[in-house]
């Protein structure tokens, strides 16, 4: 059924250990997760995540200097019960800068020059909300070289405010602190083994810098037109984002279908914030950027804003090599706050969309049949970093049919980073999705909701990601989405590695597996799932938590490591069955237990 194993535990200073064994340094591999020598999970660990052209530095794994501190939370601590800086952090880690002096030093030891940064930093909100900007100096090999532009106006929302979520003095409780800040090295690249320190000097400021990572790129040459292309700024498109260009980057995508032709969107940034209430649709036409360091997309819808900025993708799409961005400050898909989807993809014809950035956008929205999303990054997000499913209709070209999400990095999502939702509707007419492959992904501190979720659906496979720190729900979440949510038919989850969970949001758990309420349109439905080889680490309460009723649950050869509290908990009432072989439950904290089984009578479990 289990093992149990009790021997020294792997938290030697907190949570920094969690992240050191979570993020490999090397080249080519960021957001893999780190093996360990003599780790018994060794395979599945360095198997897990993306892999990705940058690499992830954390600051507390940095030399502090001045008064810099480090703030961390770690298993068997108390878990807060709303946001903080440190639950929002990735590995629940971070390096506070308060006074003047104070700095934080890390090494560029991903084996190659960096040309780019992306700081990832929290900076008080202004008195009365809309947030601040503030610089913060970097040096490297201890030379000054930059000042770098901080801000809060996209962050600090406050949950349930009166008024609404961007206003700090109308009752609500902070939370989405952090954001992600690209910047150009100026001068030469940073050369492998070279040092980079942050400091906090007389000119930056911010009351406070809290620092949780910093990633360091190699970015190459912008990529050049493409052969039989026709390039927007011809129709009008301004690159110097100047003036909108809305009509025109839509006016080159029609001629371009109408010729058999491909849109090219030279680098630069496209200002889009036409109120003409129509979105870009990109419909069966490959439109392709310079690369999405160098080709943006940027939506400034005035705010408060009421019209979509969302980008259509549908059948015969191809959509490469870009970033898209925008201004929003707060949740609600077209709504005042400005946020929208960052693409919404459809159509039962296929489509590609490879080597995107989307940043501040909500998710991106993903459904059709035989839709891949690969190699692509989401950060900032206000919902979802990318979701599968049958788009809430029965619309034939909305199916949520054998999509694909492969190789992608989310960070700081404001839901699921990575999910598969298959909704029946009030009427139950919906079809299930079916087929939904989420593979090699690497899911970074969500705000909001889980790293991870599994909701409802068919021949549903959740293989090789990786999830560091959650803020305020599970690392993975395993069963199906309201009241109208399609049960989960069938879903196989193997070879993750999944780091924290169990957050603020009320009583949370590393994974939970749940099944169909009571008033579901489903109420007699079992979640049957598959679950193997997987690594559970971290856990802020129970690492594997089992609740509700009818669960179908075959767990073979996992590792749960080091969680707060039991190892594997299932809660009275439960129903279904549990086939549990080859299991280790390890590092377990004092007086805690591998396996509380409340529900002995009604769901046992058997190798």
């Amino acid at each position: 059924m289990y093992r149990r194993i009790r021997r020294p535990s792997i938290w030697l200073s907190g949570v920094a250990s969690i992240v050191a064994g979570a993020l490999l340094v090397l080249p080519g591999t960021e957001g893999h997760a780190e093996s360990k020598a003599g780790d018994d999970v060794e395979a599945v660990a360095a198997a897990a995540g993306a892999t990705t052209p940058f690499v992830t530095v954390e600051a507390e794994t940095g030399t502090l200097g001045g008064g810099a501190r480090l703030r961390s939370i770690k298993p068997g601590a108390t878990v807060p019960t709303s946001a903080t800086l440190e639950t929002e952090a990735s590995g629940h880690a971070l390096v506070e800068l308060k006074t003047t002096g104070d700095a934080v030093t890390v090494r560029n030891s991903s084996g190659k020059q960096a040309n780019t940064l992306v700081v990832r930093a929290s900076i008080p909100d202004a008195a009365a909300g809309g947030g601040i900007d503030a610089s913060l100096n970097l040096y490297v090999n201890g030379t000054f070289r930059q000042a770098i532009t901080l801000s809060s106006k996209q962050a600090w929302n406050y949950r349930n405010a009166t008024t609404n979520p961007d206003d700090p003095n109308a009752g609500g409780v902070p939370y989405r602190f952090y954001n992600e800040f690209p910047v150009r090295v100026t001068g030469s690249p940073i050369a492998a083994g070279s040092t980079l320190m942050l400091r906090k000097d007389t000119a930056n400021t911010a009351a406070v810098y809290d620092i949780d990572s910093v990633d360091l790129e190699d970015v190459g040459a912008a990529r050049t037109q493409p052969a039989n292309s026709l390039s927007v700024v011809t129709y009008g498109a301004d690159p110097n984002f100047t003036k909108d260009s809305t009509a025109a980057i839509q006016n080159a995508v029609d001629a371009a279908r109408s010729q058999g032709r491909s849109v090219w969107i030279p680098a630069g940034r496209y200002l889009t914030n036409s109120l003409s209430g129509t979105t870009l649709n990109l419909t069966g036409v490959t439109v392709e950027g310079a690369g999405m360091w160098y080709t943006t997309i940027y939506r400034k819808p005035p705010l408060p804003a009421s019209w979509r900025s969302q980008i259509l993708v549908g059948s015969g799409t191809t959509l490469r090599d870009i970033q898209i961005d925008s201004n929003a400050t707060w949740r609600d898909v077209g709504g005042p706050g400005g946020a929208d989807y960052g693409i919404n993809a459809s159509g039962a014809g296929g489509w590609l969309v490879e080597r995107i950035w989307t940043r501040h956008t909500d998710a991106n929205w993903l459904s059709g049949t035989n839709g891949v999303v690969r190699n692509s990054r989401t950060a900032d997000s206000y919902g979802d970093g990318f979701n599968i499913n049958n788009g809430n209709t029965p619309n034939p070209d909305k199916l949520g049919l054998n999509i694909t999400v492969q190789n992608n990095f989310a960070r700081g999502t404001g839901d699921d980073s990575f999910a598969t939702y298959s909704d029946a509707g009030a009427g139950g007419t919906n079809g299930q999705v079916s087929g939904a492959k989420i593979l090699n992904n690497t899911a970074i501190a969500p705000w909001w909701a889980n790293g991870l979720r599994i909701a409802g659906g068919r021949q549903v496979e959740m293989r090789n990601n990786l999830v560091n720190g959650v803020s305020s729900n599970s690392a993975l979440d395993i069963g199906v989405y309201g009241n109208t949510g399609h049960p989960l038919e069938s879903a196989t989850v193997s070879g993750n590695v999944l780091i924290g969970g169990g957050g603020w949001n009320g009583v949370r758990h590393g994974v939970r597996i749940s099944s169909p309420s009571s008033t579901s349109l489903f109420p007699d439905a079992y979640t049957n799932v598959t679950m193997g080889d997987n690594v559970m680490r971290g856990a802020l309460r129970a690492g594997l938590y089992i609740d509700r009723t009818r669960v179908r649950a075959t767990l073979t050869g996992n590792t749960i490591d080091g969680p707060a509290k039991q190892g594997i908990w299932i809660a009275s009432g439960v129903t279904g069955t549990g086939t549990f072989t080859g299991n280790t439950v390890q590092n377990l904290l004092p007086g805690q237990v591998a396996v509380q089984n409340d529900s002995p009578g009604t769901f046992p479990i058997g190798g």
